[in-house]
């Protein structure tokens, strides 16, 4: 799925609805992760930087303390495509 198809309407809905705890807002896919505390939140921030630079797709994050919020889009695309749900997947897969 590593192409850059937008996603509108149902097809966004579907795509989304595969992802556990994802959601859309703003144009963009969201979900927030909670860990056991900060080290464990700045582990998975840095292995999901190592992931998104691999990709070069990155994310727009904020984290405080052990909770980091992820938004993905596709700037060039104006908005949410199957890269992001792609690189949602494997945000999910990291934060285990």
């Amino acid at each position: 799925m590593s192409d850059r198809t937008l996603l509108t309407g149902a097809a966004l809905d579907e795509a989304v609805g595969r992802l556990d705890g994802w959601s859309v807002r703003d144009g963009k896919i969201r979900k927030e992760f909670e860990f056991a505390d900060f080290v464990e939140a700045f582990g998975f921030m840095t292995s999901a930087a190592l992931c998104a630079e691999r990709k070069n797709h990155h994310p727009e994050w904020f984290n405080v303390y052990r909770s980091v919020r992820v938004d993905l889009t596709t700037h060039d695309a104006g908005g949410v495509t199957t890269w992001d749900i792609e690189l949602a997947e494997e945000l999910d897969k990291l934060a285990g």
